[in-house]
Order: C-alpha cells, then structure tokens, then sequence
C-alpha cells in the first residue's frame, strides 16, 4: 500500500493527482471560507501570531491553499505551507511553500483533509479466536493469508475493534494512531484538525472498508500503483493518540454541523434576488450548491470533523462547534 500510494510511480505522486480522481471537500470554495472563519478564531484565540501558521498535510496539488489564500484578511502575516510527496506543482502561487515532511513548533492550524485514509495499514482475518494477517499480491489483488499478527497489532485490536464486529476482516488502524499523534507533536500551539469518513468502536464495519478509486469511480483495490487505496478511519483510536500527544481532550463532530457552525448555509438564495441583482443571485446559487454538497450527509457531509486544540483550552476556540 505504501509503494502503490507513494512510491516512486505512486498514485499520490504521478500525475494529474488527486483531483484528476475524485472530488474532495478541499476543491470546493465554500469550505475554504469556512476553514478561514475557523482560522479567524484561532488567530484571535493565539493573540494574532507573526508568522500564523497553516500546514495542510495530503495537499494534493495545493488546491485548499490556494482557495485559503483568496480568503485571507491579512496574508502577510499567514504562513501558508503544503506537505506532500508529490513534486511541486509548476503553477503553485509562490506564496505557498511546499514541504515532504511536517515542520515542527507550529503557531496555528494544521490540517489533513482527507490524509488519513491513505495513510497505509495492515488488514487481518479472524482465525480461531486469534488474528492473521492479510496479504494481498501488488500485481493481481489475489489475497492469501499470512502469519499471526504481531503483538502491538494485537493489542489494537483487542482494544478498539470488537470481536462481535470482526465477522470477515479487520483493518489495524495503528499506523494512524501513530501518523496523528506524530502530527499533533509538530504543533507548538495551535489546533490539529483531520477531517475524514470514519467510524467508532461502536460501529465498526464487519468486513472492513478498504476500496479503491480511479477517475471518478470505485474500483477494486489492487496495489499496483493505478489507484487510489483507501480506508476509513478509526476516529476514536486516532482522536485517543492525538490527545495522548497534546494532554489535552478532543472534540470530534459531524463536517455538516461543523460548517453549519462556521457560518456556511446550503439553502437557495430568494428568488426575488434573480431580478434586482442577476449576477449576485448566480453567485450565492453557485455558493448555496456547494454548501449543499459539502453538508450533504450521504455524501461529503458524512464526513466527520476531529479538532484537536494544542496548548490551548478548547471551550473558547471552539465554541459553536460542540
């Protein structure tokens, strides 16, 4: 999964990227404008930092901050930074800075929309009351069984994922533990916020949920770099690590409750505008259409918002959100 995503001929680093795939809440203006109301707050909330850092982690092709920096009240002072593997676009404003690792010592929002699903894990199949891991052929997709799973995969599992549960496959979130908590540790003081699908202990998936994706439409998830491989996220286990890191709780919440809070509104603008103002009333329909979408809770309104403060309170940061 690792070599198929970001190997040298990797899905995430070959052209024309992510966007060329599918459609993601990043690509869409109106939740740009809502994560620069959310990064009003925490500016106010940091006492409006020189630099005020945003680091968006499974950038793409840096096509959110691109859309932030056009939101932005006062960008000389924001510090807009792209972590990706892929090289770095032609076309990028010069104005975002473009990394293949996170930076440490954070002043403000760091974000991984839509990372940690494509952050790779083991999957595994019930066997007697114990656990063997699955393999799967990088060429085929021909699936085999493999040896029990190791002691620290064990423990994950024995704690996150229930056996009444874990009918048919199971995939060891652990790798994201460890990703979030790792990215938590690189904020100095600001905000970690993944906003992904995922799911609870409570409602794990028997069968797991590992698919594929490729121009637009579901495929099946063979590893040889052509695809998209993707999993949901055991939000719960990964929201546990990233508090562990920051010793301080999270907060996770619905992206259509979350945005709704941040002031982004999906209903239709009044007809009667479509007269007295033709082009304002195309303008808030073409924003009202996308609101719609990222609020839809059969589609990217499903999403789920995991906001993690770091060396801050969360009631005032937050406030709206819960």
């Amino acid at each position: 999964m690792e070599n198929a995503l970001y190997g040298p001929d990797g899905f995430f680093v070959t052209d024309p990227g992510p966007a060329g795939h599918f459609r993601t809440s990043a690509q869409l203006p109106a939740f740009a404008t809502a994560l620069a109301a959310l990064l009003s707050r925490l500016d106010a909330e940091l006492g409006h930092p020189a630099p005020l850092e945003v680091v968006d982690v499974g950038a793409g092709r840096g096509e959110l901050l691109r859309a932030l920096a056009a939101e932005l009240r006062t960008p000389d002072r924001v510090r807009l930074m792209a972590v990706e593997r892929a090289p770095r676009p032609a076309d990028l404003p010069a104005a975002v800075e473009w990394r293949d690792e996170i930076p440490a010592g954070i002043t403000g929002l760091l974000l991984g929309t839509e990372w940690l699903d494509n952050v790779p894990l083991e999957l595994a199949v019930p066997d007697g009351g114990g656990w063997r891991y699955l393999l799967v052929d990088p060429a085929s997709g021909a699936e085999s069984v493999g040896d029990p799973v190791g002691d620290a995969d064990r423990s994950w599992l024995a704690r996150w994922w229930p056996a009444e549960r874990a009918t048919a496959r199971v995939e060891i979130g652990r790798t994201r533990d460890d990703a979030w908590a790792a990215a938590v540790r690189r904020v100095g003081r600001g905000l970690a916020l993944a906003v992904d699908y995922g799911h609870l202990r409570s409602d794990r998936p028997p069968a797991g949920t590992l698919t594929g994706y490729r121009h637009g439409r579901q495929v099946v998830p063979v590893p040889d770099g052509s695809c998209d491989l993707t999993a949901h996220v055991a939000l719960d286990s990964v929201g546990a690590a990233g508090s562990a890191a920051a010793r301080r709780p999270y907060l996770l919440v619905r992206q259509r409750e979350a945005l709704r809070a941040l002031g982004t509104d999906g209903r239709r603008p009044p007809l009667g505008l479509a007269s007295t103002d033709p082009a304002g009333y195309l303008r808030s329909l073409a924003a009202a259409s996308t609101a719609a979408e990222l609020t839809d809770p059969d589609g990217l309104g499903g999403h789920r918002w995991l906001l993690q403060p770091v060396g801050l309170e969360p009631i005032p940061l937050l406030a709206g959100l819960d």
